[in-house]
């Protein structure tokens, strides 16, 4: 890969999910890495603090758009009104590189414990932004929280089912549908 090729943290998460499915995460260095990237060890550092998080590239960035679509959601709208509107934003964000190889990234962090752990705390802090977000908008708890807790859930549900190329759909209509999905199974347990 040339040096001069644009969007340098992408080229590293590619290259990254492309060593750890092909060699193992514990068996994949940085500077391996940088060097399938066609980048130094020091523009790895710039973008990532090790090789762990060069797999959830973005999180800082989901949580603020999260928090922007409860912001932007109109006036009067129910919690899970609100909660689309945040995956509405946040799904907008996704390119359709991330969903070539968002199946092997879920595969790669689902082969490591700390990488299942890590994403565990991603998933934890993700809500807690959209918690935040909603309770901004006047959402008490504990429907703050749960409505927070459905909307990850469909994020990660929905991301699942786009990567994995599933219909013609785009990530936020996925997302939506999981939303609705499960909603209607929290309704159910009455």
């Amino acid at each position: 890969m040339a040096r001069w090729e644009p969007n340098p943290r992408m080229r590293l998460v590619r290259a990254a999910i492309d060593l750890f499915a092909e060699q193992g995460y514990d068996d994949t260095s940085v500077a391996q890495i940088a060097a399938r990237a066609g980048l130094s060890k020091a523009t790895f550092f710039r973008h990532f603090r090790d090789k762990r998080e060069v797999l959830f590239a973005g999180q800082d960035d989901h949580s603020t758009l999260l928090a922007e679509g409860v912001a932007t959601a109109p006036a009067g709208a129910t919690p899970l009104e609100l909660v689309a509107a945040a995956l509405d934003t946040v799904t907008a964000s996704f390119v359709d590189e991330q969903r070539t190889f968002g199946a092997r990234l879920r595969q790669v962090v689902a082969s490591h414990d700390e990488l299942v752990e890590r994403d565990a705390f991603k998933r934890a802090g993700l809500a807690a932004a959209l918690g935040a977000a909603l309770r901004e908008r006047g959402v008490a708890d504990p429907q703050a929280g749960l409505a927070a807790d459905l909307g990850v859930e469909a994020f990660h549900r929905g991301f699942g089912r786009w990567s994995d190329g599933e219909g013609t759909e785009s990530f936020g209509a996925l997302a939506r549908a999981e939303l609705d999905a499960l909603h209607a199974a929290a309704v159910a347990l009455r």
